[in-house]
């Protein structure tokens, strides 16, 4: 019975050390699987009342009218939706050539939800479109750009063609390359 009550007294400290050693361990498993489920989507999207609100949500938080709704800067962002997206003939100079933001609103009429969402994950434009914020948009996200921008209906004409590096622009252009400051004494 001595031995018996010895072997048992000796494996209760060496179950207490395992137990004390592996908590932490337990723990920290605990942790990272219910953070697993705590982390939200891997690709968060808007969500509205509609795709097209999600649209024109998107449209206005992501800047495109800056460039492709002529007027849009000095209008202070008050033109009106039916002026949206038609596309600039001022162009943008650069390295790359001198580049034009198109007429989405042509765009998407001529393409479909498919290519639409193709065409952002190919980035495969000019700049100064920020392809690369659009490679890994939610593919919701730009289906709703896409059905926002084809409710608003074909208006405008396209924008001119982009022009190779070196060749002269026939149209108004912002010169988007670094200037060195003047030195002064």
């Amino acid at each position: 019975m001595r031995t018996e009550l010895t072997s048992s007294t000796s494996a209760r400290p060496r179950a207490a050390r395992w137990a004390v050693r592996g908590l932490p361990v337990a723990a920290l498993a605990a942790m990272i699987g219910c953070a697993a489920f705590a982390q939200p989507e891997s690709s968060p999207y808007v969500k509205a009342s509609s795709p097209e609100e999600a649209g024109r949500y998107l449209i206005l938080v992501g800047g495109c009218n800056d460039c492709h709704t002529p007027g849009w800067d000095r209008s202070s962002g008050r033109l009106p939706t039916s002026e949206w997206l038609t596309g600039n003939d001022v162009g943008y100079r650069g390295p790359w050539g001198t580049s034009y933001a198109a007429n989405l609103r042509l765009t998407a009429q001529n393409l479909s939800e498919e290519a639409w969402v193709q065409l952002f994950r190919a980035a495969a434009g000019r700049p100064p479109m920020p392809w690369l914020n659009y490679v890994t948009m939610h593919e919701g996200d730009l289906v709703a750009m896409y059905r926002f921008i084809r409710s608003l209906g074909a208006k405008g004409a396209p924008a001119p063609q982009a022009a190779p590096p070196g060749e002269e622009p026939r149209t108004p252009y912002i010169l988007m390359v670094p200037q060195q400051p003047a030195r002064t004494p």
